[in-house]
């Protein structure tokens, strides 16, 4: 079995994955900061805008992945990856804003959730019958 949807999102993820990376890296640099948070709120809510999507995307993929492998049709697919993209995309930026936009950051979340509750049942579901 090839392999067609779970790698656009991997690779998707990936790249904002990258931004958001870029962005501690970036303010690091500008501020000197080698180690830690040096005690800045700025540095400390990138870091935790990083650290959120490492701590929810993989486990999501994982999810994707296997409904791909069970052969779960390409629209279930589709709608588990843009949920998550988009999920991962408004907690990012409703994370990011200044102040922060909560309902962004909330609604990300709830995506994000989503997609992992709706994935997980499916797959235990498919796996029992």
């Amino acid at each position: 079995m090839t392999l067609t949807i779970t790698p656009l999102y991997a690779a998707a993820l990936t790249l904002l994955f990258f931004v958001l990376s870029w962005r501690v890296i970036r303010y690091r640099r500008a501020n000197q900061i080698s180690l830690g948070d040096n005690d800045d709120k700025n540095l400390r809510k990138r870091m935790r805008a990083q650290a959120n999507f490492v701590e929810y995307t993989p486990l999501a993929l994982i999810l994707l992945l296997i409904a791909e492998l069970q052969g779960a049709p390409g629209v279930a697919l589709h709608v588990m990856g843009l949920g998550l993209l988009t999920g991962r995309l408004l907690h990012a930026y409703g994370f990011a804003s200044t102040p922060q936009n909560i309902a962004m950051r909330q609604a990300g979340m709830g995506l994000t959730f989503l997609v992992l509750l709706i994935g997980a049942v499916a797959i235990f579901a498919h796996a029992l019958f």
